[in-house]
């Protein structure tokens, strides 16, 4: 699933693409990832709108139309958001399309269909908390990949409780947390599956991972080898050794 990293890259590449230009034509070819308004509603409220600004809130790109409107895309777990040419053949699961006044496209594609697409104020997304967090409802933007990588940089084992944690250790966690943030957006991102940046291109950052998706490798610390086990109905992967 895309993360903070992901969202952050695809915000910062679509950005000066987007703002000042116009959505002179949107074409909702799959309404079940539109979740308000109506479809009829959502065209008129695009289209003829100018973008005056891209940003991010948690893992929500928000494209800021104007009177305190906003086009709020989440990519849930496959989803992406490029910018194309429209020459660019048009892959399957393209749920939508934004023609722009410059003549490239806007495109919202989702395998899965867990993303989703709505048009609002920002009081739409009043349960999303701060960022960065683990979990969504209290910090948003951190999901499993750099959960797993914040807790070994900072050397706690991800299974502990919360409340057992001593003020150091919490300390060490807060810290870890923008580091391997930022490290995954300098290198775009981690495609491992599905995510792509603003132009549909891989990111480097799944290459430079220490725990996740490494289960049974060794500790690129102490040589032992990752355990990988099931935490929250997630996957999860630490070093017995490193991570108390």
């Amino acid at each position: 699933m895309p993360e903070l990293p992901e969202v952050e890259t695809i915000v910062r590449d679509l950005r000066p693409h987007l703002v000042g230009r116009t959505f002179t034509k949107t074409q909702l070819l799959r309404d079940s990832v539109l979740r308000f308004p109506d479809p009829a509603s959502f065209k008129a409220g695009t289209e003829g709108r100018q973008v005056g600004s891209v940003r991010r809130r948690g893992k929500f790109i928000l494209v800021g139309l104007g009177d305190g409107e906003n086009l709020v895309v989440h990519l849930g777990m496959t989803g992406s958001l490029t910018l194309q040419p429209p020459t660019e053949p048009r892959l399957p699961h393209t749920h939508l399309l934004v023609d722009l006044d410059d003549g490239r496209e806007l495109r919202f594609r989702d395998a899965r269909r867990f993303g989703r697409i709505l048009l609002g104020h920002p009081a739409l997304l009043q349960r999303v908390g701060v960022m960065p967090r683990l979990d969504q409802a209290v910090l948003a933007g951190c999901g499993n990949i750099y959960a797993d990588e914040a807790c070994f940089l900072a050397r706690i084992r991800p299974d502990r409780r919360a409340n057992s944690l001593r003020t150091v250790e919490s300390r060490r966690l807060l810290a870890a947390l923008p580091v391997v943030m930022r490290e995954a957006i300098r290198r775009r991102g981690s495609s491992f599956s599905d995510y792509r940046d603003g132009f549909g291109a891989k990111g480097e950052a799944y290459e430079s991972l220490f725990v996740y998706g490494r289960g049974g490798l060794p500790c690129v610390r102490c040589g032992r080898p990752l355990r990988q086990s099931r935490i929250g109905g997630r996957t999860t992967v630490y070093c017995t050794k490193c991570q108390r």
